[in-house]
């Protein structure tokens, strides 16, 4: 007998997966959790029907899980094959493991993106910075939680960290080397999309967060300290319950209308999509995160749910047959 079509979630981090479970619960939509950090997978069995939504993140090497991004590329393409429903399917995926595909992505669609140069294998990057301008910053190609992201002010700094061993390697050795974007406000904006619509924007002050701007409360605190992280690039010591995120209510930029066609055509259905004002008048976008995560503070003072508007969209899906 078939099991009974259900929304199917694939994802590697439990920690950051209870207000989804719990907008699930409360929306009434069914729910099953595969983990896929290792397993099997037997091509000859169907997959169970439904709608199969994926969740995995570019930073799950970091949790022990390398294989988590291989797993999921085998279990999407088992599932696409068979011709069933996916939320941010197979080629996400690659937008989610690769900041290289998501730089060359938005380009093409018009979109302002940083001055970035593509660095195969550390021994090169001094090579390469050597006719960058200054300053520029460092961050790994398979990124989040802001992996390998440091600012240098000049050359010299980076040749010294070089010397010293300093650089965290990439876990696929690709390097970006890129300028730095300075914005007018120490902040930088995420705006939130589900089912391709605009749902909230979100304010992070980069002052206290630096490079490190995971909105899940996890992503909060050192889980050995259990003291707020001081992540590089924060000028500024964030205090136990301190906030970081706060809505950013009343935006209605230009932009939101690039986001939401770039969004249609690459077949991203869930999103937060990060971007810089600078003092000069630009809007810079860096980072399209299809693995994304609310701040609960944020989520419940925003107009709607990020998590519950997320169950209700899969939810009609799954009544519409994945329509």
């Amino acid at each position: 007998m078939s099991p009974a079509p259900a929304v199917h979630v694939l994802h590697e981090n439990p920690d950051w997966f209870p207000p989804f479970a719990d907008a699930f619960a409360a929306e009434g939509v069914e729910l099953r959790e595969h983990l896929l950090t290792g397993g099997l997978l037997d091509l000859a069995e169907p997959p169970a029907p439904g709608v199969w939504w994926s969740r995995m993140s570019a930073s799950s090497h970091t949790r022990g899980h390398a294989l988590s991004s291989a797993h999921t590329r085998a279990v999407l393409s088992w599932v696409e094959a068979a011709g069933r429903r996916t939320v941010n399917g197979r080629r996400v995926l690659e937008l989610e493991l690769s900041k290289v595909d998501q730089l060359t992505a938005l380009a093409a669609a018009g979109i302002d993106v940083p001055r970035t140069l593509v660095v195969v294998g550390t021994p090169r990057l001094l090579e390469a910075a050597r006719e960058f301008p200054v300053p520029f910053v460092t961050k790994h190609a398979q990124g989040g939680k802001g992996l390998g992201v440091a600012r240098f002010d000049s050359h010299a700094e980076l040749a010294d960290v070089v010397a010293a061993g300093g650089l965290e390697e990439p876990v696929d050795g690709v390097w970006l080397l890129q300028e730095y974007v300075r914005p007018a406000d120490d902040s930088i904006t995420r705006c939130e999309f589900v089912g391709g619509e605009f749902l909230y924007a979100v304010r992070a002050d980069t002052a206290k967060g630096g490079f490190q701007l995971c909105p899940a409360d996890a992503c909060a605190l050192d889980p050995v300290t259990g003291r707020p992280v001081m992540p590089p690039g924060a000028t500024v010591p964030q205090e136990p319950g301190e906030q970081i995120f706060s809505l950013r209510e009343g935006f209605a930029h230009p932009v939101l209308g690039a986001y939401a066609e770039f969004l249609r055509r690459w077949h991203i259905e869930i999103a937060g999509v990060e971007l810089i004002e600078t003092a000069e008048g630009r809007v810079v976008t860096y980072d399209v995160n299809t693995n994304t995560n609310y701040n609960a503070a944020v989520d419940a003072a925003a107009p709607r749910s990020g998590p519950r508007e997320i169950a209700r969209f899969l939810g009609r899906l799954l009544a519409d047959g994945g329509r």
